[in-house]
């Protein structure tokens, strides 16, 4: 089940005796593991009834004895198994007095008949759902077959961490473009609790109602400026030379290959140029315009080229794509460093 049927079916039905939770997100980990803290343990329990255990520190057989042992200080209890994925066999060392068989059949004999007041959730989080991962999660889900519930936390994907930065940008009463946004889901790597993190540390640097830019999280959003040369582009839309070679200077010092970067002004200017000679300027338009010409371009992408429509017109995008023309020559030939010529592009497209 996804976390929003988990959230559901608690505030439904009431905890279930025995979770897996399977999945490496951890935003959405996290807010079931409150939900289901709230819901198990009464106010007055809820220190005292939570118990955590590691399957890298213990046997299985021993963390199912505790749950089925009766709690001196805690009618209710929920006991919380991390390391999940370390009781499979390959983790199981000679030492241990029982063979995983015989921990599996209790397991099924606790799913089967749980001790009361006790709700277990083994919470697997090493492997994603994709990849390399994908039969190592298998494993897990297989092994511990005999749970019935099982929720699972798969990495947001970028559509759907924009999809949250909007949401909690709006919570936060915070004023974020697209770009802005796009900016912070491509430098935090769609991680949804770094995401909520980033927001919230900009909150407080902005305050309520406040407007989050591109150069704001260029200053205080770890490997932003160095992960989207977005933030290059559109300072020199605005003709902003200052801001241009700050940013140029972090993507230098981060190692940049700025021929790379320069790819990318190219296409961004060219794609922005085409859009203006057709007559469209919103990102709907633009994007239903170049899928028709067979051009991949996607609601992100899309809304860049619309920004860079709206700043440059286009008598200075036509001059820009000369200019950068120039650049790429220059490139391939005898020169002091890539950097000089970036700096003296930055220098032209700004003047």
């Amino acid at each position: 089940m996804t976390p929003e049927q988990f959230l559901a079916s608690l505030k439904k039905q009431g905890p279930a005796p025995v979770y897996l939770f399977l999945g490496p997100d951890s935003y959405e980990r996290d807010r079931c593991r409150r939900a289901l803290r709230e819901a198990a343990l009464p106010p007055d329990l809820r220190d005292e009834g939570f118990t955590r255990l590691d399957l890298d520190e213990e046997n299985l057989s021993a963390v199912l004895d505790d749950a089925n042992s009766l709690s001196l200080f805690a009618s209710e209890r929920l006991i919380w198994v991390t390391g999940a994925e370390g009781a499979l066999p390959k983790r199981l060392s000679a030492s241990e007095d029982k063979d995983p068989a015989d921990a599996l059949s209790q397991l099924k004999q606790f799913v089967k008949s749980p001790a009361p007041g006790v709700t277990l959730v083994f919470d697997s989080h090493r492997f994603d759902f994709e990849g390399d991962d994908k039969a190592k999660t298998e494993r897990v889900r297989k092994f511990y077959a005999a749970i019935p519930n099982v929720v699972e936390f798969p990495r947001y994907t970028p559509a759907s961490a924009r999809q949250l930065a909007t949401k909690l940008a709006a919570a936060k009463k915070l004023t974020l473009g697209a770009s802005e946004i796009e900016l912070l889901v491509e430098a935090l790597n769609a991680d949804a609790s770094r995401l909520e993190n980033e927001l919230e540390k900009l909150s407080l640097y902005c305050g309520p109602g406040g407007v989050v830019t591109l150069e704001l999280i260029s200053e205080l959003v770890p490997n932003a400026r160095s992960s989207n040369v977005f933030a290059l582009v559109s300072a020199i839309g605005r003709g902003d030379r200052l801001t241009s070679l700050s940013v140029l200077d972090t993507l230098v010092r981060d190692g940049e290959y700025l021929p790379l970067a320069l790819t990318f002004l190219a296409t961004q200017f060219r794609l922005a140029l085409v859009a203006q000679e057709a007559g469209v300027k919103n990102s709907f338009q633009i994007q239903s315009h170049f899928q028709k010409l067979g051009i991949a371009m996607w609601k992100s992408r899309a809304d860049q080229v619309a920004e860079t429509v709206a700043k440059m017109p286009r008598g200075k995008l036509a001059r820009a794509i000369r200019h950068l023309y120039v650049a790429d020559q220059a490139f391939r030939e005898p020169r002091p460093d890539d950097r000089s010529v970036m700096e003296n592009l930055v220098w032209k497209l700004t003047a």
